[in-house]
């Protein structure tokens, strides 16, 4: 089963340090959520599983191997990154944008029978076969977020990397992106890490949350144990409190900082 872990990263901004010493192994089958506050350093962390960038000091290993030192073309076969702030600039179909989810696996000659059916799955399971032919330019930001979505998966990657998925979606969506991903990690074993800010969403989607305060782990477990009242004091200063709800824990926030 496929492993992508870091290993005391350090990367610094000027004078302040983003991360000081972050260390985490990534297990495939499950979804990891990353929370924190902001400038947590939840982004850069992000950035550097994906190998977009390199850390100051530290490790970054895919299947116990360097990285950055693979090439990009052998990277994109095995990772995709949706950034957090998607732009799409081209008056392209649906079908055209999802099937540059294949650019890694294209010969010569194009994109072959198998790439075609790569890219029908990516569509049917991202929810957007129906808008196949639409231009992508005239849809909804709703929209236009599962269809990148159906874009990486086009490249049936071994990990996705997802920063802030759910953010402009509406309820609807955000319960159907949190069901795809968990039919990625849970039914394809494939590797899902995702950043938000939503600590419900990141409580009744996750398999495991890691907290970052201050570019450091301040907590690594099951979603009960990393979101306790405790934890989230320390790392947002509010205080909260877990009650039953009818369809599992809901996290309240009982009062905020000050």
């Amino acid at each position: 089963m496929s492993s992508l872990t870091v290993t005391d990263a350090y990367v610094r901004l000027g004078e302040k340090a983003v991360l000081a010493g972050v260390s985490a192994a990534f297990a495939a089958g499950q979804i990891t959520t990353i929370i924190g506050p902001n400038g947590a350093g939840k982004s850069t962390l992000l950035n550097l599983l994906a190998g977009l960038r390199l850390p100051d000091r530290g490790q970054i290993e895919l299947d116990g191997a360097d990285i950055n030192t693979l090439t990009l073309r052998a990277r994109a076969q095995r990772v995709a990154y949706l950034p957090q702030i998607p732009e799409v600039a081209w008056a392209v179909d649906v079908r055209t944008l999802v099937g540059l989810g294949r650019t890694p696996f294209i010969g010569a000659r194009g994109l072959s029978a198998e790439d075609d059916a790569a890219v029908e799955r990516a569509m049917i399971a991202g929810g957007v076969a129906a808008m196949a032919e639409r231009t992508v330019t005239t849809l909804s930001g709703g929209e236009r977020a599962r269809v990148l979505i159906a874009r990486a998966l086009a490249g049936e990657p071994q990990w996705l990397l997802a920063d802030e998925p759910l953010t402009g979606l509406d309820p609807g969506y955000q319960l159907d992106v949190a069901s795809l991903f968990r039919k990625m990690a849970h039914d394809s074993g494939r590797g899902v890490i995702v950043t938000l800010h939503d600590l419900h969403m990141a409580l009744r989607m996750s398999d495991r949350v890691i907290v970052l305060a201050e570019g450091r782990v301040l907590a690594d477990g099951t979603p009960m144990e990393a979101l306790s009242p405790q934890i989230l004091a320390q790392a947002y200063g509010v205080q909260t409190r877990f009650w039953d709800g009818e369809a599992g824990p809901v996290i309240e926030i009982i009062c905020g900082r000050g």
